[in-house]
């Protein structure tokens, strides 16, 4: 049977001192104009935190209060409450044995969802839980995946396959092939939303068809045995973002948009001819979210005031290095955001374009037509901008270009893929730019990576193995003595200890010392003086840092380490 409350809940809440009677006449004024809870309208109001309601509730129902992160959860059990159901009702079954389940709830006040709940299990004797809400729907998105969707819709696909001729599943497809491969793809990428996943990997192998989703840099894998689904898969992928549907021994890249629940994605497409098929990754960018403002991207407050008085200079070169997937992008939007003012006209020529900008000029790489970074450059100069940015340095035409542009007035915003801030200006010149070019346009370089962060619901002080003891008495001998922090593996990190990544970052100024050397091809100099510099900050220091404030684990930095060296 449902459990109530012995007296209505504002009444109580003024009874135990909680809240004054004034708080809950104001409250029930709220909740009449706007049809919410009252314990939901107290809480916005500021009257009571979450944390008092919860516990309030636990007491006087006499219930658990529980971390749903650290439950053990069972997943078919979870299945016995449909999804639309347990997001309505703000439940989750959690557990079951024989006919007794055990229901997590983050209002078991509301006496309606109680007896819902109760219709929908009939015959299963509830033991009832409370959490907190956002942990509730944290497990939804976690738990009510589309991994049994995809593989049913697999399977469905295959069934039908099994009616058509090779030639024409993988050429042609009728109303039911359609609509099947329609829900199997929108599965896919509501899975991938829900994950909150980066890259989709679609890869075809002799015995499985592989599907891949990279979450906070790491993939994870589920396996299909329905092979014979691949080509209508990549077909009816090639269609939505406009490829060459008859080309299957050259890669092609392209995009389309996708709505997945209230979020725009923007899709970035890569195929490849492989040995069984065609393999293909999805790059997600989801529209919703906005561009960062400088203040998000992670920066120390210190290095920031830098960036930020760089930003303001009228001309020069600021240069943002570092592997494909450390971030670079995200830096240099948010760059743009902050310099994006009607006072300023931005030009930006990239490959491709990630996120559309208001009040930005931006040009799409088409080498097909001739349209390329250093074609592009020649043409800004006559469109009177404040502010470039070029998507890559690539070659010595396009980094002459770019610095003699920083020369004459403009301030340019690049990218190089390099390893450290020190390697790029040499970068440059090994490129064939002149170094007397280099030191008059280069004012500023930032190299940065992204490490994973130490789950919250599961940081426990990390045991230092004798290889971390050596390396850090190697590396750092002044840290040896302090505590570093890793994740064991819960629920809410998906047994991963990592939940998350923050930027790291290396900011290099170049002052007059460095241009001479510069000017005079001297790159040991120049490395010698950048690395004395008492403004530098290394990429190592900056990700011990946050090791440091328990932000992520030595064993992220040690691996960031060796991947730079």
């Amino acid at each position: 049977m449902p459990i109530r409350l012995r007296k209505r809940l504002g009444d109580l809440l003024v009874e135990e001192g909680i809240i004054t009677e004034d708080q809950l006449q104001a409250g029930l004024i709220q909740q009449q104009a706007t049809g919410f809870k009252l314990g939901d309208c107290l809480m916005q109001m500021g009257c009571l935190s979450e944390t008092q309601m919860l516990s309030f509730l636990s007491h006087q129902l006499n219930l658990p209060l529980v971390n749903l992160n650290r439950l053990s959860i069972d997943v078919n059990a979870v299945s016995l409450l449909p999804e639309v159901q347990a997001r309505r009702l703000r439940a989750l079954v959690i557990g079951c044995h024989q006919k007794q389940v055990r229901v997590v709830m983050s209002d078991p006040a509301d006496l309606v969802a109680q007896e819902t709940l109760y219709q929908l299990l009939h015959g299963y004797e509830i033991d009832l839980l409370i959490c907190a809400e956002n942990q509730l729907l944290i497990a939804f998105d976690r738990y009510y995946r589309r991994t049994q969707a995809i593989a049913s819709f697999a399977q469905q696909l295959s069934s039908e396959h099994q009616a058509h001729s090779e030639t024409h599943f993988g050429v042609m497809l009728d109303d039911n092939d359609d609509v099947t491969i329609a829900k199997l793809i929108h599965s896919l990428f509501e899975d991938a939303v829900q994950m909150g996943a980066s890259d989709i990997h679609i890869e075809p192998d002799e015995h499985v068809l592989r599907i891949r989703q990279r979450i906070d840099g790491q993939l994870q894998e589920t396996i299909l045995k329905e092979t014979t689904i691949a080509s209508a898969l990549v077909l009816r992928l090639k269609l939505m973002s406009g490829l060459d549907i008859a080309e299957k021994r050259l890669p092609q890249d392209g995009r389309f948009p996708m709505q997945i629940r209230d979020q725009s994605l923007d899709v970035r497409i890569s195929t490849l001819p492989v040995q069984y098929g065609e393999s293909v990754v999805m790059r997600l960018l989801n529209q919703s979210t906005g561009i960062l403002d400088l203040d998000q991207v992670g920066m120390p407050e210190s290095m920031l005031q830098r960036f930020r008085h760089q930003l303001r200079r009228p001309h020069g070169m600021i240069l943002v290095t570092g592997p494909t997937g450390s971030g670079k992008t995200t830096t240099l939007y948010a760059a743009l955001n902050e310099l994006n003012v009607p006072g300023r006209k931005l030009l930006t020529i990239e490959d491709p374009v990630e996120y559309r900008l208001p009040r930005v000029n931006q040009v799409q790489v088409n080498t097909k037509i001739g349209l390329d970074f250093s074609t592009a450059l020649r043409t800004f100069l006559r469109q009177d901008p404040d502010v470039i940015l070029v998507g890559e340095m690539r070659d010595q035409e396009t980094a002459e270009i770019g610095l003699r542009s920083a020369l004459t007035g403009h301030l340019v915003l690049s990218t190089l893929h390099t390893n450290q801030a020190i390697d790029s200006a040499l970068r440059l010149m090994d490129m064939g730019a002149p170094g007397y070019l280099v030191a008059s346009s280069v004012k500023a370089i930032i190299a940065q990576r992204l490490v994973r962060c130490v789950c919250d619901e599961c940081g426990q002080p990390e045991r230092l193995t004798d290889d971390m003891m050596s390396w850090l008495a190697r590396r750092f001998p002044e840290h040896q003595s302090h505590s570093f922090v890793s994740g064991t593996g819960c629920q809410h990190c998906h047994f991963t200890g990592y939940k998350g990544r923050q930027g790291v970052f290396e900011f290099l100024d170049l002052d007059r010392d460095m241009m001479a050397a510069l000017r005079n091809n001297d790159s040991v100099l120049f490395t010698e003086l950048a690395l004395k510099s008492s403004t530098f900050i290394s990429l190592s220091s900056s990700a011990l840092a946050l090791a440091l404030d328990g932000k992520t684990s030595l064993s992220e930095v040690m691996m960031l380490c060796e991947s730079n060296e």
